[in-house]
């Protein structure tokens, strides 16, 4: 078996390059705006073809192909370069494609520094943006592109985004995060830009006096997000990017340095990545639960059984385009819940067996419906959740231990008791019968 295993997974291999290598599909429909010319994106879509996908280009104002037919998503992703469009076809709402997340499509949205429609829906998703017309500048390091075309150091030690790479260009708006758990940020501001109406200085008393008075109206540093990522509770994704020139052939080619090229077309195939849900995807295959020493699990569990719970969870391999095993997960837990968790404990990965989880535990003495619960949420990756219900009941009439031994005590006064009135009653019975004496006195008849 290991034999033809290591046959099939280069072939397997071969084919992930042929076909698209997203867990959801491979159907892409790009909205590009007129304004745009789509030979300044070609190696971003070129990419995007290579792999596997399929883009249909649409303009924002035409009315085919459709998003949503019958109340059914058309396309698995969704890419909206339309910046500067202030009116769209009917089928794309700010409704429609939220909608489209709840049918698990995903969205890749490009904003710009003007307020449109696409503006007023990051507000739905804890984006804060600046006012109209306010841009992010910055001055460093020094350079001779425009201030408002910044080279951005990406993050280091982040599984979302290749290690090791060069900064990327960015042009565009900046946004603010609200306090949701669900934003996943991508790309953050240099420490020393700002959002400024102009590529000069003139906003800069503006902002000293904004950082003196405190509160919100300060935009600058590195608190701002330039590429933000929104999952979903059903795991569908979205992500926001500041400005579409990230994505043009120009800031791909694009030298940071004399002889070192920028990485955004590296950072643009990242993004695309996780939008489109090829990386960072897990799922739980199966779950089991019985008591120890058990294989089949019980319609019920009696108090104070030792049961033994197992989730066996795999990870998309893009590559391969196939599930794989994942045991590289360490803080994951389970809880026994009923309103309430009455057991809470860490569910650990077995050694030797990959992408399988397993604890063992003791029922509380408690009846009542019981939930297996797991709920495992981490920024970036697929949300983990199950929940399997089980009733616990309490012994039944034959189920109860002969002897107790909270009880030995009584025990041992009863038995004492009983052999102490069986000794009197023996000593009672079994002792001496001897007449009275008479008295002198007495006459004899």
């Amino acid at each position: 078996m290991r034999f033809l295993r290591g046959l099939l997974l280069p072939l397997v291999a071969l084919a992930g390059f042929a076909f698209a290598r997203s867990s959801t599909g491979d159907s892409v429909l790009v909205l590009l705006d007129p304004s745009l010319d789509r030979d300044n994106f070609s190696i971003f879509f070129g990419d995007l073809e290579k792999q596997g996908y399929k883009l249909t280009f649409r303009s924002p104002k035409e009315a085919e192909p459709q998003i949503i037919k019958d109340d059914v998503a058309q396309f698995a992703h969704v890419i909206v370069f339309a910046p500067d469009t202030k009116s769209y076809a009917a089928d794309i709402t700010p409704q429609s494609l939220v909608s489209l997340l709840n049918k698990n499509t995903n969205l890749l949205l490009a904003l710009s520094t003007k307020q449109t429609p696409l503006s007023s829906l990051a507000a739905e998703f804890s984006l804060i943006l600046p006012p109209p017309g306010t841009p992010l500048i910055s001055h460093f390091p020094e350079r001779d592109t425009p201030a408002t075309v910044i080279p951005v150091e990406p993050p280091r030690g982040q599984s979302l985004v290749s290690s090791h790479l060069a900064p990327v260009w960015f042009s565009g708006v900046p946004q603010a995060l609200g306090n949701n758990p669900m934003l996943v940020p991508f790309l953050k501001a240099p420490p020393q830009s700002f959002a400024s109406d102009g590529d000069s200085d003139s906003g800069a008393d503006a902002l000293v006096e904004a950082a003196e008075k405190g509160g919100e109206g300060l935009w600058a540093g590195s608190q701002l997000s330039l590429v933000t990522g929104f999952q979903t509770l059903k795991n569908a994704r979205a992500t926001w990017v500041g400005g579409v020139d990230m994505f043009t052939d120009e800031f791909f080619n694009k030298e940071v340095s004399k002889g070192k090229q920028s990485g955004n077309r590296q950072f643009a195939r990242d993004v695309t990545a996780w939008t489109f849900q090829e990386s960072n995807v897990l799922r739980i295959d199966t779950v089991e639960h019985h008591r120890v020493n058990e294989t089949l699990p019980r319609e019920t569990y009696t108090i104070n059984d030792r049961v033994t719970y197992t989730a066996y969870i795999s990870k998309f391999n893009p590559e391969l385009d196939l599930w794989e095993p994942y045991s590289d997960i360490e803080d994951m837990q389970l809880e026994f819940t009923m309103l309430d968790p009455h057991i809470r404990t860490a569910l650990p990965s077995v050694p030797g067996e990959p992408g399988k989880y397993s604890v063992t535990f003791r029922v509380p003495d408690r009846h009542g419906v019981f939930k297996f619960a797991v709920n495992y949420k981490r920024k970036g990756l697929t949300y983990l959740e199950s929940t399997s219900v089980v009733p616990v009941v309490p012994p039944r009439h034959d189920e109860y231990p002969r002897f107790l031994s909270a009880a030995w005590p009584y025990y041992a006064g009863a038995i004492s008791t009983s052999a102490a009135f069986v000794i009197f009653v023996a000593l009672w019975l079994g002792g001496d019968e001897r007449e009275p004496k008479k008295g002198k006195g007495a006459k004899a008849e």
